[in-house]
C-alpha cells in the first residue's frame, strides 16, 4: 500500500481505513492533503479486497477545514487562478470508478472542507461532541458547494442558517435532521462506524454500489450549479476576503467593509 504524507490507507478484512493524518494542524486541508486524499480514495476504490471504507481523522479532530494561512493568506497566483476557474464539481467521491460505500467517522471538528468531505461520504457517524460548520462564509468565500452537498441530505432552514452565518452546529442537531446516521459516545465514533460497516458488508456488494452511485447523484449537479454561480462573484479578490483571512491568522475580530 502506498505511503502518503498526510494520509494513511490500510485494509482489515473487507474494510479499508483512510486516516486523515495532519493532527498537528487538526487535519486542515492544504494542497498536499488534497492530492493525498484524492489518491487514497482512488487506492481504496481500486482495491478489490476492500468493499467499504471508513474515513476518519487522527488526533483531536476529523478535519478543521482549510489551512487558512497556507491556502488563503499566502495564496499563490496559481491558486488564485484555480479559484477563478472553479473547482471540480464532482470533488472527491463523485468521480468513483467502482462506487464503493464510504463511511465518515467524525469527531471534534468537521468544518468547511471537513464538512464537505463528510457530506460526500455515503454514511456519517459522529461523536456526540462533534461540531459541523460551513465556515467558508466566515473566511470570506462562498460556502455554496458545501451547502449543496448538505442540502441534498438535510434540506432545511438550518442548512441555510449554517451557510449564511458560518456558525457550527452540534452533531445532535444534525442527527435529528437526518444528516448523521449514528451518534456515538465520545471516543467511540470509530467503533460505531465499524459496526455500521459490518451491516453494509452483509448486503450483496454490487447492489450496494448501485445504491451508492444513485445517491451520490443527489449532490453532484447542485454542487456544480453552486460553484458556477459563486464563480462569477470572485469573492477571493475582495477586501473582505483578505480581512477575514488576516484576522483569523492574527486572532483578532475582523473589520469588514462589504467590498
Amino acid at each position: 500500500m502506498k505511503e502518503y504524507e498526510t494520509m494513511i490507507y490500510q485494509r482489515e478484512g473487507r474494510i479499508g481505513y483512510i486516516k486523515l493524518n495532519r493532527p498537528q494542524a487538526l487535519n486542515a486541508v492544504n494542497n498536499q492533503f488534497e492530492d493525498d486524499l484524492h489518491n487514497a480514495l482512488l487506492e481504496f476504490d481500486i482495491d478489490e479486497e476492500a468493499w467499504v471504507a471508513i474515513l476518519h481523522g487522527a488526533g483531536r479532530s476529523f478535519c478543521a477545514g482549510a489551512d487558512v494561512k497556507a491556502r488563503f493568506v499566502n495564496m499563490t497566483p496559481q491558486e488564485s487562478a484555480r479559484r477563478d476557474r472553479g473547482n471540480n464539481p464532482e470533488s472527491y467521491l463523485g468521480r468513483s470508478i467502482n462506487w464503493k460505500p464510504v463511511i465518515a467517522a467524525v469527531h471534534g471538528y468537521a468544518l468547511g472542507a471537513g464538512m464537505a468531505i463528510a457530506a460526500e461520504c455515503d454514511l456519517v457517524v459522529a461523536s456526540e461532541d462533534a461540531q459541523f460548520g460551513i465556515t467558508e462564509t466566515k473566511r470570506g468565500v462562498g460556502g455554496g458547494r458545501v451547502w449543496a452537498k448538505v442540502n441534498a441530505y438535510m434540506p432545511s432552514k438550518i442548512a441555510t442558517e449554517m451557510l449564511i452565518t458560518g456558525e457550527p452546529m452540534p452533531a445532535a442537531e444534525l442527527y435529528r435532521l437526518g444528516f448523521i446516521n449514528r451518534l456515538a459516545p465520545p471516543g467511540q465514533h470509530l467503533q460505531a462506524a465499524q459496526e455500521l460497516a459490518q451491516k453494509v458488508l452483509k448486503a450483496p456488494p454490487l447492489s450496494v454500489r448501485a445504491g451508492v452511485r444513485l445517491s451520490r447523484k443527489l449532490w453532484v449537479q447542485p454542487s456544480a450549479d453552486a460553484d458556477a454561480y459563486l464563480l462569477t462573484l470572485k469573492l477571493h479578490h475582495t477586501e473582505d476576503f483578505k480581512e477575514a483571512s488576516r484576522s483569523f491568522v492574527e486572532k483578532r475580530p475582523p473589520v469588514y467593509q462589504a467590498r
